[in-house]
């Protein structure tokens, strides 16, 4: 087999808010009394990857502690309002912001548990190489799939975000592989593809929303085409 360790994203690769971000974000809307359809928000959900984009190019770090994780997602939070034409001064944010650090939130997508389940099997060494806060640790451990990743480098906890290749070497080591072994899957060309691809791994991308139509290189729709991808019998 030609490939010894898979690494996997997180947000939106194998977890997800619950029901989708638009939806939880619509639902907590109406909770206050603002009806906003998530059609409307799914419309503008690049402000968040603008947003992920921006704090690469400014090297903002900002998984690294809970006040900057904190900062960065209000931040978002107050440009969907202003989107929406909403206030952004009277606590709204906030109450986002605790929606969406709630645990009970997240789910898996539908096609994760059997991915993981058949390249575990197969003998593969399985990790997470994530921008994401410290709390993804209980989040894996609360939806089930823990127990699959010997390999866990998350921004939040190592202080390096992706594209930062660092955070992919560290993987690597931890893993005990070479680039060349390896595979990493995630949703982004930018934070995932690309780096993965100039350290040697051999990046997947995986395109549920069918946002990269004509992206290059190896791009999938479904996780369960990932066996075949990484050519398991």
């Amino acid at each position: 087999m030609r490939f010894r360790a898979v690494f996997f994203d997180a947000g939106e690769t194998l977890v997800h808010p619950h029901p989708s971000f638009p939806e939880l974000m619509s639902e907590v809307l109406r909770r206050e009394g603002h009806h906003v359809d998530p059609a409307f928000l799914l419309q503008r959900v690049h402000v968040v990857s603008d947003r992920f984009s921006r704090a690469a190019d400014e090297n903002e770090l900002w998984t690294t502690s809970p006040e900057k994780s904190r900062a960065f997602w209000l931040s978002v939070y107050e440009i969907f309002l202003g989107e929406c034409g909403l206030p952004t001064d009277d606590g709204l944010a906030e109450k986002l912001y605790a929606e969406f650090t709630d645990l009970a939130n997240y789910g898996l997508f539908e096609d994760v548990p059997e991915a993981l389940e058949r390249l575990h099997g197969a003998g593969l060494t399985l990790g997470v190489v994530s921008n994401f806060e410290e709390w993804l640790e209980r989040l894996l451990d609360a939806l089930g799939v823990a127990r699959f990743f010997d390999v866990r480098v998350i921004s939040g906890v190592e202080g390096i975000e992706k594209p930062d290749p660092r955070i992919f070497e560290l993987a690597l080591d931890r893993a005990g592989v070479q680039a060349g072994e390896s595979a990493h899957v995630g949703d982004s060309p930018v934070f995932d593809v690309d780096p993965a691809r100039a350290l040697g791994m051999f990046p997947v991308l995986i395109d549920r929303r069918g946002r990269y139509p004509n992206a290059p290189g190896t791009r999938i729709t479904s996780m369960a085409e990932l066996p075949e991808v990484l050519g398991l019998p």
